[in-house]
Formats: C-alpha cells, sequence, structure tokens
C-alpha cells in the first residue's frame, strides 16, 4: 500500500503530519505496543511473569538505555530499574546532570526469566519485535547498553563488555556505547580510580557530553558531582 504522505519527484504530499500529530501517533503505536507486551506469551516468560515490564520515560529524549531483563523487584511493580541496581543507575544519571524522567530505560526482554538467569536466545528473539518498536518510534541519537546481554545483542557481537565499554559504536545510524550493568557496581563498590565504579563515572559522563552535543545545548549541568 503507498502511504500518502509520500511523493513522486516533483509532486506535493497529499497530506503531511505536523510534529505534534506524528508525535501523538506515535505515542499511539508505543501504547499498542505496551498492550500486546501485556498480553504476550510468545516464550515461556509470559507464563512465569507477575508482571511485564514494558519500559519508562521520554522515549523521545534522544537517549535511551537497554538493560537485560527484569528482576524481582521489576516483576513485582511492572516497572524498569526499580530495584537496587535501578536505584545506583538513578544515582549515576543524576550525579552526571541527567533528569530519568528525561529519557527512557527498557530491557530487551520484557518479562523475568525465572532467578534472574540470562534470558535465553529464544527469549530475546520473541521479544526483540517490541525492542525494535521502541526504539524505530522513538528514533533515539544515543542508545546505552548496560551490561553483557544487550551488547553482545544490538551489536551482534561476541566480545564481553569489559572490552567494549566506554567505546562509541554506530548501529542503524544511532551511536551505540555499551555500559557496566548497575548490579554489577554492586558487587563492586571500591570507587579507586580504573575500578568498574569509576569507569562507569567517565562513560556516563561522556553520555552526558554526547547528549548535549546532539541536544544543541552546551549548558552547565545541574546536580554534577562524582558518584559516592
Amino acid at each position: 500500500m503507498t502511504d500518502p504522505s509520500e511523493t513522486r519527484s516533483g509532486e506535493e504530499p497529499l497530506f503531511q503530519l505536523s510534529p505534534s500529530e506524528r508525535r501523538h501517533q506515535e505515542a499511539i503505536l508505543l501504547e499498542e505496543a505496551r498492550h500486546r507486551v501485556e498480553r504476550c506469551l510468545r516464550c515461556p516468560l509470559g507464563k512465569t511473569r507477575n508482571k511485564s515490564v514494558f519500559g519508562e520515560g521520554n522515549l523521545w529524549g534522544k537517549l535511551l538505555f537497554v538493560g537485560e531483563g527484569p528482576g524481582a523487584d521489576e516483576d513485582e511493580q511492572g516497572m524498569p530499574f526499580v530495584g537496587r541496581a535501578g536505584q545506583l543507575l538513578t544515582q549515576i544519571l543524576q550525579a552526571a546532570g541527567i533528569r530519568r524522567e528525561d529519557v527512557y530505560i527498557t530491557n530487551v526482554v520484557k518479562c523475568r526469566p525465572p532467578g534472574n538467569r540470562v534470558p535465553t536466545f529464544e527469549e530475546m528473539m520473541a521479544c526483540d519485535e517490541y525492542l525494535q518498536t521502541q526504539i524505530a518510534l522513538g528514533r533515539p541519537s544515543l542508545l546505552v547498553l548496560l551490561g553483557n546481554t544487550p551488547t553482545k545483542w544490538i551489536l551482534k557481537t561476541t566480545e564481553g563488555i569489559s572490552k567494549l565499554r566506554g567505546r562509541w559504536f554506530s548501529w542503524k545510524g544511532m551511536s551505540v556505547l555499551p555500559m557496566f550493568h548497575p548490579s554489577y557496581l554492586l558487587r563492586y563498590p571500591s570507587s579507586t580510580e580504573g575500578s568498574p565504579k569509576h569507569l562507569t563515572w567517565l562513560d556516563i559522563q561522556e553520555v552526558k557530553r554526547k547528549w548535549d552535543e546532539v541536544r544543541g545545548t552546551d549548558l552547565c549541568s545541574e546536580g554534577e558531582g562524582q558518584l559516592s
């Protein structure tokens, strides 16, 4: 079917959506995807979940974070990154001058794997349509991959997060940066130079710098400070 807004060379479009109209339509599609996730039984995780965890935040803020999957707290509340690791992520964002509500946070899989195990290939395949829908609707300029699972899934690599973190990659026109998952930092709480927490502080500052750049702002950040 031909899109009426598309044109042949030299022709005027039949109609063209304004930015606000386009955003409204995208918001409708996002909610439809959310409802599909709530009913989804494409993989066994749908039968063991308490609540699906779709995503949260401003999808159109040009910055999207992708984790692995929901944990126990997320499965209980239906929101991403609300447990101890999520609280640390919020602290990391705030320290860099990024308000959590200004960015979007989601996961590769939308239902909790039993025992917080790594999702299987089949589970990630079943959920990939939902993740790709979020990315396509939000059109983020920057994609931050938290930990091994989203990094390997998006970049199609076998290299681990320790080798890839802090490096920018190009994927489908977006700038992609792998970072340590906050749960990893909870296991290694030291902030000494070269520690995972110290490297994460360097990474999130780079994310903030790039985010300011793509938003076309040169304003000083509020709430900047070192991670404690």
